[in-house]
């Protein structure tokens, strides 16, 4: 039996190493598996911990299959949502990533749904939706 959440983004970003690198930064992620590439360049697969749970990833691998990281401009096709104790905790995430090139697209604001809830947009292509409880 595995420890691993049920459910899991997997992300194909490249440069992957770089792209660890943000996430430990801005969302305070902890690497729990890294497999290097055999040619050296590319991370074949890394399982990060966020908020407790799981984002894996790894670069692109065009060579094996029909997977490819986003260009840029590309729309986002799905986002990864990161839930936090309180509206401080959004509120600093979404400074912290700001600071280390991610895209704010929304927020944070105190939604109609009775959260505080921000959309950032990292600077590999990929979306993240941050809820916490409604507050200042």
């Amino acid at each position: 039996m595995t420890d691993r959440p049920k459910v899991a983004p997997y992300l194909t970003v490249s440069p992957a190493a770089a792209a660890i690198a943000f996430y430990t930064a801005a969302f305070g992620a902890k690497q729990k598996t890294m497999m290097p590439a055999i040619d050296g360049l590319r991370i074949t697969h890394c399982e990060l911990t966020i908020n407790g749970g799981a984002v894996m990833l790894s670069d692109a691998f065009p060579e094996y299959g029909k997977v490819r990281a986003p260009l840029p401009g590309d729309l986002a096709t799905m986002s990864v949502s990161l839930e936090f104790d309180t509206a401080g905790e959004v509120d600093e995430t979404v400074k912290r990533a700001a600071a280390l090139g991610a895209t704010t697209e929304m927020g944070p604001v105190n939604s109609f749904w009775g959260t505080r809830f921000a959309v950032v947009k990292d600077p590999f292509g990929h979306r993240w939706m941050l809820n916490g409880p409604a507050g200042g």
